[in-house]
């Protein structure tokens, strides 16, 4: 938003600093983007190790004071994508230090199901059910990246535009 506003300020006012300013900032972010974006093609089985060691330590924290959106988080996606814990239901046990899971994996909710037997659970690991998920996805991901790519890049053309103009008007006015 700020970078935005740089750049809607020295549009306005003819500003070379501010359009350069602009510029910088924007092409900086671009690359930014596109470096990590590599990046986690390159690592990706290390990226699956840390996100799944992560999501295990942040079950700890469910249904824990100050962490309403966490908990929610999780209950929607294992009743929307109907599994249960990172690895597989057994991941609860170790939060709980008890054989229950939380209701949200229950294959029908209802109150306190979570302590019935592992019959009435989810068995799908909810880490491999929402990467899978997000493959099927894929598509969409990638065109959202790429028409932000796109408008990048076209504020990049139009700033550098811009600029080029208002130093040239610079040149015939002096």
């Amino acid at each position: 938003m700020a970078i935005g506003f740089v750049g809607c300020v020295g549009a306005l006012k003819e500003n070379k600093c501010l359009l350069l300013t602009f510029f910088v900032l924007l092409l900086l972010v671009l690359l930014l983007e596109t470096t990590i974006a590599v990046l986690f093609f390159a690592y990706t089985d290390k990226i699956d190790r840390y996100a799944q060691q992560d999501l295990k330590k942040g079950l700890h924290l469910y249904g824990t004071q100050g962490n309403v959106g966490l908990t929610n988080a999780w209950s929607i996606i294992q009743t929307d994508f109907r599994c249960c814990g990172v690895s597989n239901y057994t991941d609860w046990f170790e939060v709980y230090n008890a054989t229950r899971v939380p209701d949200s994996c229950c294959l029908e909710f209802s109150d306190r199901c979570g302590l019935h037997a592992p019959g009435t659970w989810w068995k799908a690991p909810c880490y491999e059910t929402v990467k899978a998920w997000l493959q099927e996805n894929l598509l969409a991901v990638g065109v959202f990246g790429l028409c932000t790519a796109l408008v990048q890049i076209l504020g990049l053309t139009f700033a550098m535009t811009m600029y080029c103009q208002v130093v040239k008007a610079d040149t015939y006015c002096a």
